[in-house]
């Protein structure tokens, strides 16, 4: 990297993360600022309001994404650091907004600094990461990827539809059909964000720079037997479906062995019996299953086995079963142009760095579809995120926060 890195303003950088996490704080110690609530609506204000205090250009697309903009020249394919400041229920103060304000600090140094660039630079709050009303809408919306049906069909949990939600707010849904940015106007894209695991605290180093961002398919799987009586019916005339979840779940280990990858995960996250009585045999289990790698190749194996799998235990246990596919979301490997501005940046300031894979999806891996992208973690102590327990070092907050700034600087020069 031939320019001499630049660093963050620490104390206005702490000011900002310090006045954002108040932004939704309740007695609990948790972050309620779901997409479109008022401590949501509050956020964007504040953050609108220190972009135009910074003397930054404002900009909010259809689908309500905050932009802050610098050098703006809509001929010239611009530089792009982003994240959310949504949350979820009783979040942390980090996830998402970490990556947004160390983004839109970036921008205000290389402001301040005068450093000549060839590209302008863009810093991005994103609507909706969290999926309150169907997950990462704003950078959807924002790839081309939300239709008209996607914004009839999007509603929260409580049955409030996303289009009653904007329109609330003074906000039209439909507007997000027009918030589609061409690829040919981005350069590159930029996420800074906790790791949300525990790889990086456990090794003790600042920074990670993410390969890959993990792909997924969620299933809702049935097993349907017979509910019968606890006393009356002999082991081996049972139809049980439990024991079917139960032998299926022991098998999950040897499939991610013979099949799976070092980056291969799987979750029995959530599962309903019925009848669900301490004298009956359950006559059907419904049960949830996430299962993500960084190699679309691997995942389709993965699934090919538990489908085996299933139909074998539906046969030796006289069990139906079937499944939904809830979600399925292709893995994405970072682009070497930002891979290396990353690598680059880290070591003109000295920063030991490592690389992993991302096990979470991020904004970054939908804006992967239309432009070269990459993520920066900074590590979350014992791996905690979504949780008030949330937390990460100020040492390492400002080790990616000026990584981040350099890989801009690097890219937009």
């Amino acid at each position: 990297m031939s320019l001499s890195p630049l660093r963050v303003n620490t104390d206005r950088l702490r000011e900002d993360i310090e006045a954002l996490s108040h932004i939704g704080l309740r007695e609990d110690q948790g972050i309620y600022r779901m997409a479109f609530s008022d401590d949501d609506m509050a956020a964007r204000d504040w953050l609108s309001l220190r972009i135009t205090d910074s003397n930054l250009e404002l900009y909010q697309d259809g689908a309500a994404n905050i932009h802050a903009r610098l050098g703006w020249n809509a001929s010239i394919p611009s530089v792009i650091a982003g994240s959310h400041i949504d949350t979820v229920p009783r979040a942390g103060h980090l996830d998402g907004a970490l990556g947004v304000v160390c983004a839109l600090e970036s921008l205000r140094v290389l402001k301040e600094s005068q450093v000549e660039l060839k590209r302008p630079l863009e810093a991005i709050s994103f609507t909706d990461e969290e999926g309150h009303f169907g997950g990462m809408f704003g950078s959807q919306a924002f790839a081309g990827l939300v239709t008209p049906d996607y914004l009839h069909n999007a509603a929260n949990l409580d049955g409030i539809t996303l289009t009653d939600a904007m329109k609330k707010r003074g906000l039209d849904a439909r507007d997000a059909l027009h918030a589609q940015r061409n690829p040919d106007s981005i350069h590159a894209y930029v996420e800074l964000h906790i790791e949300q695991g525990p790889v990086l605290d456990r090794q003790g180093i600042s920074v990670g720079i993410v390969d890959a961002i993990t792909g997924l398919f969620k299933w809702e799987i049935t097993l349907s037997g017979s509910a019968n009586h606890a006393g009356t019916t002999p082991m081996d005339m049972r139809a049980d479906a439990f024991q079917g979840l139960a032998e299926f779940a022991g098998q999950i280990d040897r499939i991610l062995a013979e099949y799976g990858s070092p980056n291969s995960t799987a979750t029995i996250g959530r599962v309903e019996l019925s009848p669900g009585a301490a004298n009956v045999i359950p006559g059907q289990a419904v049960f949830s299953l996430d299962v993500r790698d960084t190699d679309p190749v691997i995942l389709e194996s993965l699934a090919e086995a538990l489908r085996r799998s299933l139909s074998a235990i539906g046969r030796r246990r006289s069990l139906m079963f079937e499944f939904d596919v809830l979600s399925e979301i292709e893995p994405v490997q970072c682009a070497n142009l930002v891979v290396d501005a990353i690598n680059a940046s880290a070591d003109a300031l000295g920063i030991p760095a490592t690389h992993l894979c991302s096990g979470a999806a991020h904004d970054a891996q939908i804006i992967a579809g239309i432009t070269s992208a990459g993520m920066i973690f900074v590590p979350s102590k014992e791996g905690r995120s979504h949780s008030p327990a949330e937390w990460t070092a100020w040492r390492d907050i400002e080790a990616g926060a000026n990584t981040l700034l350099n890989t801009l600087l690097y890219l937009a020069s």
